[in-house]
């Protein structure tokens, strides 16, 4: 789902790089690496964007019976 939005979002849509990090247990934490010139506009105004990202992703994670989490890496 992530892979799928945030694309969308950016200016930079090649330079967008999702990594997958497992965690202890059922954790996974994606860290998305974007153009330094996007960063604003994934966290958004009062990180309003990068918030429902990671509403998004604990959703979806939950459907699986995953924890998610979205952080935005430089």
């Amino acid at each position: 789902l992530v892979e799928y939005a945030v694309p969308w979002l950016v200016d930079h849509p090649d330079e967008v790089t999702i990594t997958e990090v497992e965690t202890d247990g059922e954790d996974t934490v994606l860290e998305l690496t974007v153009h330094p010139d996007d960063v604003g506009k994934i966290i958004g105004r009062q990180g309003r964007i990068i918030r429902a990202l990671r509403v998004l992703a604990k959703a979806a994670g939950q459907l699986e019976g995953r924890s998610v989490a979205v952080e935005v890496v430089d």
